[in-house]
């Protein structure tokens, strides 16, 4: 990409009525823009973005077993009464519309009870279990609060995962795989270190339900966790009797913000005895499967790690999801020298199938550098009639700062070994 070539601009200033850095940071470096208070749009470089951080997810999902689907978004009003939760007194997040002929639709909160009737064509029998089934869709929800950016959305990309399963030792260990497919991702996103696996309630379906809090001065939830066992517990269920549940005492347990990055139900058989969702065992009896859910939203993830992994002069992304792996910035000169060898240089990278980000608009040096530092691409490389004379490349680690010369042989083996 050349940066030339791009429609977004970078800009000094958020807009004012913005609160969250995460916003403030990806407004400014060109990656969203904000359409009306908790809807953002994505930009090239934030949809590079996303789709990196979804590669991630789907990568781990489909490991352990999952099956990617796309469901609606309009939802049918019959569906959600089934099980009751179309009245806005048991689930108030609701976008509700009608269709010319006045059929009342709601626009998708959560998928249990669309997929869960859709399961009904393909699940009978034993043999049919366990089914794990997952998709990547937006989510509309009409929250009251929306000034954490991206991280909390009314409308918004999620990964949503429901399993199947014939018994309930068969759910427990999909559960623990996904648990532990959960740590692999928020590592992978460089957020590993800062995320627990945190006991929150379980509603009306389980004792608990499990939460993954990353620890951040901007999450609007609060956990007390013992930082020497990593256990971590929601402030919501933070009581004795959690406490006396688990084995634990309060001794050793710290409170600290976070945000929720997400978070895995067991549902027992409440949508599948409220949709007839049976099946035949191997003895011959009529048996409800039993569910589970698990969810990440994509968006909220990005924000977070922006969140984290800024400092003052913008953004830092991880390399897994940056937008590209490499900045290269051209400084000009009159003759046009700098120009043809970045050119050039520009041409083999991308040949060679390397990711690369060319600044090659004819803007002050100032400015490029400013500019690169708040888009946060992890590795740079400046090109100048300086390092054209001396023969080398001018190479920056965005994270570290570091600045070191090295040819261009040197340029394409380090980077074919940087994977993190």
């Amino acid at each position: 990409m050349r940066q030339s070539f791009l429609f977004t601009k970078t800009r000094k200033e958020a807009p004012k009525d913005e609160v969250s850095q995460n916003a403030k940071l990806l407004i400014r470096a060109g990656f969203i823009h904000k359409e009306l208070a908790g809807v953002y749009s994505y930009l090239p470089l934030g949809l590079r973005v996303l789709e990196k951080v979804v590669g991630v997810i789907r990568e781990e999902m489909n490991t352990i077993g999952g099956q990617e689907v796309t469901l609606t978004a309009l939802q049918d009003k019959k569906v959600w009464e089934t099980t009751g939760r179309w009245d806005d007194t048991v689930l108030d997040v609701w976008f509700k519309t009608k269709l010319k002929n006045d059929t009342e639709l709601g626009l998708g909160t959560t998928h249990e009870e669309q997929l869960t009737a859709l399961m009904k064509d393909y699940i009978a029998s034993y043999r049919d279990l366990p089914r794990y089934v997952y998709q990547f869709q937006t989510k509309f929800r009409n929250e009251t609060r929306a000034k954490s950016g991206i991280m909390r959305g009314r409308e918004f990309l999620m990964k949503d995962l429901y399993s199947f399963s014939a018994d309930q030792k068969s759910h427990d260990d999909f559960y623990e795989k996904t648990k532990q497919a959960y740590s692999r991702i928020f590592a992978r996103l460089g957020l590993g270190d800062r995320t627990y696996v945190t006991f929150a309630s379980g509603g009306s379906f389980s004792k608990y339900s499990h939460e993954f809090q990353t620890v951040t001065d901007a999450g609007e939830d609060s956990i007390f966790v013992d930082e020497n066992s990593k256990v971590a517990i929601n402030k919501e269920v933070f009581t004795d009797e959690t406490l006396k549940s688990l084995g634990l005492s309060k001794e050793g347990f710290v409170e600290k913000k976070s945000v929720e990055v997400g978070n895995i139900f067991s549902l027992g058989t409440r949508f599948s005895d409220a949709f007839g969702l049976n099946f035949i065992a191997s003895d011959g009896t009529k048996k409800p499967v039993i569910m589970g859910s698990y969810g990440i939203g994509p968006g909220r993830l990005m924000g977070t790690i922006v969140e984290l992994l800024s400092d003052e002069k913008g953004i830092i992304w991880p390399l897994v999801v940056a937008p590209f792996k490499l900045h290269l910035v051209a400084l000009f000169d009159k003759e046009d020298k700098v120009r043809v060898y970045a050119d050039a240089l520009y041409q083999r990278l991308t040949e060679q199938g390397m990711e690369v980000l060319y600044d090659d608009r004819d803007q002050r040096a100032g400015e490029k550098f400013a500019d690169a530092d708040l888009i946060g691409i992890p590795y740079r490389v400046i090109v100048s009639d300086k390092t054209i004379g001396e023969n080398v490349l001018e190479f920056k680690n965005r994270k570290t700062g570091e600045t070191t010369k090295i040819s261009e042989t040197e340029l394409q083996k380090m980077m074919a070994k940087k994977t993190e």
